[in-house]
């Protein structure tokens, strides 16, 4: 066929004459991907909380406009944003809904509500006044309002304005800040705003090419291609060669195509106009014609059943018909494929192509020209070469550019996963992922997420980094670490784990040793993370030492010790030894106690180390005369995000977090924090004058304190809840009950905590526990294991099996509750 290559270049110019040509503006714009902000410069309100944005906007869905007090960084989220602000979200759930978020929760998700457009630049505009937040479409704020809602506790110091994105990229424009009065129709007469225009030529560049890069993939880069084609059409009296691909035809519409041979399909009747229109919508979702051309492109659509463009072009018709009574043979007709039409059976990116169909040709092997060889085993799985290209240039430039794939029907892949290839082929057919890659952070979900990187499926990957997002705990964070350090476009999700790392530094440095096999940069970038939140220095320490040593097991600075006295720095840390001497500069030596300063400088690491040596002289020096030779330096200053420690003494002490409350944080004398407002406490029965709940933390004792039973999933539960409080978290290493004066005796119970007071985690578990057998008696128990490491907002006693009354087995007699450990 290479003698009609000639043919396949076609422009505008050819398919219609240069006078009907509509002139294409010159159009400046800022390109914001996946997952990023931009801040422009003075892109803020001239008045804190009060102040209106109007922009244009290009997107498939989730147009992001964020308000906060100040500017945030190019990898800024709102999703772990813990600064007050307001976020605007147009067309989420794929450009179905408006949603409001307050410091990161759902306030307002309405569905229909001002949604983005992904074929043309759509104007918008925002407005927030003492916490009226104003929503509406078109050039002219304070006009066509889609959408109010009025925040009862408003932010009155958001002022600086970050346009995001979600998944895709959005092109923003002409966004223009303007003042906000009462007045809000009057203002725009007057109005005197500032312009921002993102018009530097190489900048613009770079951004157009963005959205261009963006846009390219799918199958409109084949549309009247020779590569992957298999059969093709002759069109017109003069016998146009057309090139075209059997799967994407038959996808959407019905063409008899066979399986087996190379098709010639002759159309001597049908100009080149009408069939370039029908590939051109097949392959893109849209297309121009002419509207002398409209009842030829119905006929040849409903010839092959293509038949959402034929009631397209019935409704245009009818609508021209309507208006003008006549045709214009002049005029172009855009059609677009319908978006109400693009659920989950048509392909992802809005064509006209069933996805059920797709599916069957992928279980089918039908119009297959691809073998793929997966795997140590060589798993077969029958593909198409023009859907692989259509998703992955990698793909698309091993079927194109010479490679012996080029020209065989067999791709060998050796070193691949076959279950995550597997997912990412059926992505490829279907637009979504199966339950098994989303149910959570697991070993398939990071493979899938390497795969999609090496073979540049941008959609999936897009996808995979939504779920890691979504699902990032403590506990995870390790192990995606490892994955997604070496991959430059997976930046957001390295920064959120290390923040996530960083806060919760104690529990992640001790309930596994995976941190050992983080990479040198991911590991320093914790250790000098702003939100570092630790309970003692001694941990990052004995952290770092670890990390160091690329320890297989826990074990303290002590251990180390013992190790030196017969060995040396080198052999012991072998290439990480100048880590070691780097690492160990972000310990603030002076914020231990002196004993233990002390038992350090008669060490052996001390002796062999010079760098230990001179930090912990360094360190005693201070403590001792307060002075040093480095006024300023972060090593003599407290961390910002340090726990205050709150140990536990004796029963019924005044050293206990609900103490702390109710001295307002040691500030005045204490009050009952219930009354003050300090902690929320809440019992499983109403309260009554046997169910108080300031009498949980009053300093006397109370000769009844109840909490009754409830059913909760089909079960008795009886509990005691304390909130201290959404500015405060505690890392709880003991408590303290008192029973009352009752003989109800608690036997199985359980400690737990929890950040939300709906999913908890349990602290300790008593079974049997016959420690509470007297009316009146304390009794205190500490809290062990790596849950202790785990700062919660929420905590109650939950009992899980009846007391020693037999009258009301299920109530749960406590009058005092003290917890203890690292608080902020």
């Amino acid at each position: 066929m290479v003698h009609y290559q000639q043919y396949c270049q076609v422009s505008k110019e050819e398919l219609f004459p240069q006078e009907e040509m509509m002139e294409k503006k010159q159009k400046k714009f800022l390109t914001v991907a996946p997952f990023e902000c931009a801040w422009p410069n003075d892109l803020r309100f001239r008045e804190a909380g009060r102040g209106c944005v109007a922009f244009d906007a290009f997107a498939h869905n989730d147009v992001t406009v964020v308000f906060r007090e100040q500017v945030g960084s190019q990898h800024y989220h709102y999703k772990r944003d813990n600064c007050p602000h307001y976020t605007v979200i147009i067309g989420s759930h794929r450009n179905k809904r408006l949603k409001i978020e307050v410091d990161g929760k759902t306030v307002v998700d309405a569905a229909g509500v001002g949604l983005c457009c992904s074929s043309a630049f759509q104007s918008y505009w925002i407005s927030i006044y003492d916490g009226l937040i104003s929503i509406g479409k078109g050039r002219y704020p304070f006009q066509n309002l889609c959408f109010q809602w009025l925040d009862s506790n408003p932010n009155c110091t958001v002022q600086y304005i970050g346009l995001s994105s979600w998944d895709k990229h959005v092109g923003y424009r002409n966004v223009n800040v303007l003042p906000a009065t009462p007045n809000h129709l009057s203002l725009w007469k007057h109005v005197d705003f500032v312009e921002h225009d993102f018009g530097e030529d190489d900048l613009e560049q770079e951004l157009e090419d963005g959205i261009a890069n963006y846009e390219s993939w799918g199958l409109g880069k084949f549309l009247e291609n020779w590569e992957l084609s298999d059969m093709f059409f002759i069109v017109g009296k003069e016998e146009r060669v057309v090139p075209a691909h059997k799967l994407v035809l038959e996808a959407c519409g019905d063409f008899c195509l066979s399986s087996s041979v190379e098709e010639v399909v002759h159309l001597p009747d049908i100009s080149y106009s009408v069939l370039h229109a029908l590939l051109q919508y097949i392959y893109t979702g849209h297309t121009q014609i002419l509207e002398s051309d409209l009842c030829s492109l119905k006929s040849l659509s409903l010839q092959y059943k293509v038949m959402s463009l034929v009631r397209q072009c019935e409704e245009i018709l009818e609508r021209i018909m309507s208006d003008k009574q006549l045709v214009d043979s002049t005029q172009l007709v855009d059609i677009f494929y319908p978006s109400w039409l693009q659920c989950s059976k048509t392909f992802p990116y809005g064509l006209p192509i069933d996805r059920e169909r797709l599916e069957r040709f992928l279980s089918t092997g039908e119009y297959s020209d691809l073998d793929l060889y997966v795997g140590v085993h060589d798993i077969v799985l029958r593909s198409h070469k023009v859907i692989l290209g259509s998703w992955s240039t990698p793909f698309t430039k091993m079927f194109t550019n010479g490679m012996r794939e080029s020209v065989s029907s067999v791709v060998c892949l050796k070193d691949v996963p076959l279950e995550a290839f597997k997912i990412m082929l059926e992505f490829m057919y279907s637009g979504e992922l199966n339950k098994e890659a989303t149910a959570g952070i697991n070993t398939l979900l990071l493979q899938l997420l390497l795969l999609a990187d090496e073979f540049g499926v941008t959609l999936l990957h897009q996808e995979c980094c939504k779920i890691l997002l979504e699902c990032l705990s403590e506990d995870s964070v390790c192990p995606i670490l490892q994955v997604i350090s070496s991959i430059p476009s997976c930046k957001l999700i390295e920064e959120t784990c290390e923040r996530i790392f960083s806060m919760h530094f104690d529990y992640c440095t001790t309930a596994s040793i995976d941190f050992v096999m983080l990479d040198e940069s991911s590991f320093s970038n914790i250790l000098q993370h702003t939100d570092l939140t630790v309970t003692s220095e001694e941990r990052v320490l004995n952290a770092i030492l670890l990390w160091c040593l690329q320890a297989r097991e826990l074990y303290g600075w002590e251990a180390v010790n013992e190790l030196m006295v017969n060995s040396t720095p080198e052999m012991l840390f072998g290439e990480r030894l100048e880590s070691l001497n780097e690492f160990l500069q972000l310990v603030r030596f002076p914020l231990l106690s002196p004993d233990l300063l002390n038992k350090f400088e008669q060490s052996s690491l001390s002796q062999q180390i010079p760098t230990f040596d001179h930090l912990v002289k360094e360190a005693l020096r201070f403590l001792e005369f307060e002075i040093t030779d480095f006024q300023g330096n972060q090593r003599f200053q407290h961390r910002k995000s340090s726990f205050k420690e709150l140990l536990y003494i004796c029963d019924g002490d005044s050293n206990g977090v609900l103490y702390f409350a109710g001295t307002s944080y040691g500030k005045h004398q204490w009050v009952n924090p219930v009354l003050s407002k300090r902690v929320i406490i809440t019992a499983s029965s109403p309260i009554s004058r046997c169910t108080d709940p300031k009498v949980l933390v009053s300093r006397n004792f109370q000769g009844t304190s109840v909490a009754g039973p409830q059913m909760e999933g089909g079960k008795n539960a009886s509990w005691w809840m304390v909130d201290i409080g959404p500015d405060h978290q505690l890392m709880c290493n003991y408590y303290t009950l008192r029973q009352d004066g009752s003989r109800a005796f608690i036997r199985r119970w359980n400690l737990q905590g929890s950040l939300d007071g709906k999913s908890w985690t349990n602290l300790r578990v008593h079974e049997n526990d016959q420690t509470i057998c007297k009316p009146g008696q304390f009794a205190s128990w500490p809290v062990t294991g790596s849950n202790a490491l785990l700062p919660f907002r929420f905590f109650r006693v939950l009992m899980t099996g009846p007391t020693t009354d037999d009258t009301n087995p299920w109530n749960c007699c406590i009058c005092f509750l003290e917890l203890y450990g690292y608080f902020r």
